[in-house]
């Protein structure tokens, strides 16, 4: 298949290109930069089987292609609140963009969305029946909310259209491939303790995540893509195995070896206090599950952030 990846040369996105390139598929990535990055992609350009474009999908473009996979988004509070009303946009006006060239071609679309549209959950784990909590008009609901309006746009043109759609809320992720200021927790704690810089919690640290390596993810992916054609979800995919702030805190410590001091500062506006996905239909529907376990992957990404932070020195 030739298919389009927006957010092509991000850290899922360029992720997922590569598997799909092994797969034998052709690959156009459509990113506009403002978080990925042409290095994400170097490995992939020179082959027959990728081409990437600068371009923004608030602006429609018109790609011959079989599918479409859309990553397109800032997934970390820090890039995703620099620019507000961009966030937002792009899961209203990037969206209704990439589902137009799905209508007009008829062919399938892949929505990648937010474990975020649970808001600050009220129960745990989280159901794809669970509404959410979420504030909207908090600092992050540029992200929560447009992404609960990107599956609203998608689930009515399916409707509406008849559209092939694909739906999944994907919870944190992280591995070799993020930026070393990407701003998500794993990356933020590995980079302050490889650098014996004080690892910085905001709140108590008794708030909880649950941590998917990135190639477990993009198995997720895959196998939702090419699920059934009634399979059409929002499904979790993401990794139940919950852990605090603070004890993930702890590990990075620990594996680095670091002299790094944990230090407390104030809990973000509406940052949750659990994350943790149920994950029964992903495991029943698309015999899925995650098989890295924590201390392997964070073992992974502290290696390739290790060698990157030398690369910059």
């Amino acid at each position: 298949m030739r298919i389009l990846v927006t957010g092509g040369a991000g850290f899922i996105g360029s992720h997922l290109s590569r598997k799909l390139i092994s797969l034998g598929h052709e690959i156009i990535a459509v990113d506009n930069f403002f978080t990925g990055s042409k290095n994400n992609v170097l490995d992939l350009i020179d082959t027959n089987q990728f081409q990437i474009i600068h371009h923004d999908i608030c602006t429609p473009i018109d790609l011959k292609v079989d599918a479409i996979f859309n990553l397109a988004c800032p997934a970390s509070p820090i890039h995703y609140q620099k620019n507000p009303v961009k966030t937002t946009t792009t899961n209203v006006l990037g969206v209704v963009n990439m589902l137009e060239l799905a209508r007009i071609q008829n062919i399938p679309i892949f929505q990648a969305s937010t474990s975020e549209v649970y808001g600050d959950p009220t129960e745990s784990p989280q159901k794809e029946t669970y509404l959410g909590n979420v504030n909207p008009i908090g600092l992050r609901a540029c992200y929560d909310e447009g992404k609960r309006v990107a599956e609203t746009l998608f689930f009515d043109y399916m409707r509406q259209y008849s559209i092939q759609i694909k739906v999944a809320r994907i919870f944190n992720t992280y591995g070799p491939g993020m930026q070393l200021d990407d701003g998500r927790v794993v990356s933020n704690f590995i980079v302050q303790a490889l650098k014996n810089k004080d690892i910085t919690i905001y709140g108590d640290g008794k708030q909880t995540r649950s941590f998917c390596y990135i190639s477990d993810l993009v198995d997720g992916l895959i196998a939702l893509f090419f699920s059934e054609k009634n399979i059409v979800g929002p499904i979790n995919l993401g990794n139940p195995d919950e852990n605090t702030i603070q004890v993930l805190a702890e590990k990075i410590i620990v594996l680095t070896n670091s002299n790094s001091k944990i230090i407390n500062m104030p809990l973000p506006e509406d940052d949750p206090r659990q994350r943790k996905p149920d994950i029964t239909k992903a495991t029943s529907l698309l015999n899925w599950s995650p098989s890295i376990q924590l201390d392997i992957g964070l073992q992974k990404t502290t290696e390739y952030f290790a060698t990157k932070i030398s690369e910059k020195n």
